[in-house]
């Protein structure tokens, strides 16, 4: 009886000590990759950790009509939004130039329309500038997404020793298996060739063949087909901004009085573009008592 006793006690410490095993292996595992849900939201942030697509509930969008001095290039990212959300060919897309005019802002209100008017469930997924080098890994998940996807990678540049631009163009071409057709890769940049100047001088001095080393950093914005420039405004677009959010959320306040505040607001930060009109509409507003809803 007695050893039956002993026998029992041990394997219930043997069982014991493999139940701490295994929850360590768990830890140093790292969680399990989370299931991607494609109907949870239209707008997702790229969790690499997690091998996760995080839905965003409540996306921080405008109406793409409150975005003004940027027609040209608004209707040519609409044109290309909208046939790849209908199944047609369509290019992967730098924004790139002056600062606060709408680059980003307009990624995201394009794609608001563009799920909207082709109906086929378009999604955009959101990578941070820090997880650039996992993009491979997110490739592999979106090429099994049921519905057409918008890469989006805001405010992207590269530092000196920065090497994960190569991932960046591995992304851009698809290399030996080549991009999925259900993927596009928009990115906003104040640099139209994404890295610094003298990154690619030093390249080239340091170069056994000086020009090949500068052709493959410029290579890397080759590999968008289209660029959208974006350059500073001018006093009568951003008077047109200001008007524009005025009407929009109902401020109540003369024209003259509201151009004048606008100006010397500008004048002020330094600069003229949408992000200062936006902020000088948010002060107005808020001096109003109005909250920036509609």
């Amino acid at each position: 009886m007695r050893r039956k006793k002993l026998q029992e006690d041990h394997v219930k410490l043997l069982l014991a000590e493999i139940g701490r095993i295994n929850a360590a292996l768990e830890r140093l595992a790292g969680p399990a990759p989370a299931v991607n849900d494609w109907n949870a939201a239209e707008v997702f942030v790229w969790s690499p950790a997690r091998q996760h697509l995080q839905p965003v509930r409540r996306p921080n969008r405008i109406e793409i009509d409150l975005i003004r001095g940027v027609d040209h290039v608004r209707d040519i990212l609409v044109d290309n939004t909208l046939r790849f959300a209908r199944g047609l060919p369509a290019n992967n897309v730098l924004l790139w130039g002056a600062r606060g005019m709408g680059k980003s802002s307009l990624v995201k209100s394009v794609h608001a329309l563009a799920a909207k008017e082709a109906g086929s469930g378009l999604k955009l997924v959101e990578v941070h500038r820090e997880d650039i080098a996992t993009l491979p890994a997110l490739m592999d998940i979106l090429k099994e997404a049921p519905c057409p996807v918008i890469i989006f990678c805001d405010d992207l540049s590269f530092d000196h020793d920065d090497t994960s631009y190569k991932s960046l163009k591995a992304a851009l071409d698809g290399g030996v298996e080549g991009r999925p057709d259900n993927v596009l890769l928009y990115a906003t940049s104040n640099r139209r060739h994404l890295l610094p100047r003298d990154m690619m001088e030093n390249e080239q001095s340091t170069a056994i063949n000086p020009s090949e080393a500068v052709e493959e950093k410029v290579s890397l914005s080759d590999r968008f087909g289209l660029w959208l420039g974006f350059y500073k405004c001018s006093q009568a677009d951003y008077l047109e901004m200001i008007d524009g959010y005025a009407r929009h959320f109902d401020l109540d306040i003369p024209a003259e009085q509201l151009h004048a505040e606008a100006l010397e607001w500008s004048t002020t930060r330094g600069s003229r573009s949408g992000r200062v009109a936006w902020q000088y509409v948010q002060d107005l507003a808020g001096r109003l008592g109005k909250p920036l809803v509609k």
